[in-house]
């Protein structure tokens, strides 16, 4: 079994729904649109989705976080989840108008990021648009835990998490075109002390799409 997927599915297990709140960022992708999700996690983001009438394809290496998903969908009527590696996806080229990675790429080794960032490239259709999120070097939480590569902390669960800067990213997609990034940041609170909490949103393009303006959080 793969070892991030196991480490992924222990956290499940012990913590069940790890993910909740608001999609800050969240697209509005038109109901026709062929989106894929990576890293679907409990459905935060799928849910959504779903819940604007987008029929998502959804895909997670956990099995754990995939059937959590998978009652979302099914709950919702539409949109599909998959057990799969965002390294090597079962999918033809071309195949989506969007996808989505929202905190899953950060969750993998160099090489690997490499390789999804490929595959994505790969599976987006000819002006298809790529919607990006992951934790930045300026989070809280970007030197702690254990150093396992520059700017990558694995912590006691054996999850790791690299935090990005601005023009990492825009350096990793190859063959995409970028239309818009900032680092958007907000102060959590824990114990009666802030803390800056920081992520790089990004949207990128493949040949040239008119960009749909994300919804502002109401």
């Amino acid at each position: 079994m793969n070892t991030d997927a196991y480490c992924w599915d222990t956290d499940y297990k012990q913590r069940g729904q790890l993910w909740g709140g608001t999609v800050h960022h969240l697209l509005d992708i038109p109901p026709d649109s062929q989106v894929l999700e990576l890293g679907c996690g409990n459905g935060k983001t799928l849910t959504k989705l779903v819940n604007r009438g987008v029929d998502v394809t959804a895909v997670d290496f956990s099995i754990r976080a995939a059937t959590l998903s998978r009652q979302v969908a099914q709950h919702a009527g539409t949109g599909d989840v998959a057990v799969a590696d965002a390294r090597m996806l079962p999918f033809s080229s071309g195949s989506f108008n969007d996808i989505i990675a929202f905190h899953v790429i950060g969750h993998a080794y160099e090489n690997d990021r490499a390789q999804i960032a490929r595959e994505i490239v790969r599976l987006l259709s000819n002006k298809g648009l790529l919607w990006f999120s992951e934790f930045s070097t300026e989070d809280m939480r970007s030197d702690v835990g254990t150093m396992v590569e520059p700017h990558t902390f694995k912590r006691g669960t054996g999850i790791k998490t690299h935090y990005f800067t601005e023009p990492e990213v825009k350096s990793l997609f190859f063959g995409l075109s970028l239309l818009n990034m900032t680092t958007r940041r907000w102060v959590m609170r824990v114990r009666g002390k802030d803390y800056i909490r920081a992520e790089v949103v990004a949207i990128f393009e493949k040949n040239g799409r008119t960009l749909i303006e994300p919804k502002k959080p109401t």
